[in-house]
């Protein structure tokens, strides 16, 4: 299976504009922002999708809104959107699990 964009930015393959990266994760600034602040916190660990989380890797999954939430504050926002989008029909476009986080204008509902 070919390397997705998020495992080549991983893997430094590749440049991203990288706001934080530990062990287990990466979050990147998207390239295509939806928003003034527009983050996509991504899994080390290869997950396709929402579809393919299992029990053993809620933590991971939990872990996500933590970093999140530590970004945001640290950006100063604490008024933020947080979105899966779990397959194409969704607007998913890299199959690698990722969660985006958008902040610095008033999100409207429903979203889309």
């Amino acid at each position: 299976m070919e390397e997705t964009i998020f495992q080549k930015i991983i893997g430094k393959k590749i440049p991203a504009k990288v706001a934080y990266e530990d062990e287990e994760y990466i979050v990147i600034h998207d390239i295509r922002p939806q928003a003034p602040v527009h983050l996509l916190v991504i899994t080390k660990k290869v997950i396709a999708s929402l579809n393919e989380v299992e029990g053993g890797n809620a933590e991971l999954v939990g872990g996500m809104f933590v970093v999140a939430k530590t970004l945001m504050k640290q950006m100063g926002h604490s008024d933020y959107r947080t979105v899966f989008n779990c397959g194409r029909g969704a607007g998913m476009e890299v199959s690698h699990l990722h969660l985006h986080v958008l902040a610095g204008r008033t999100m409207g509902w429903p979203p889309g």
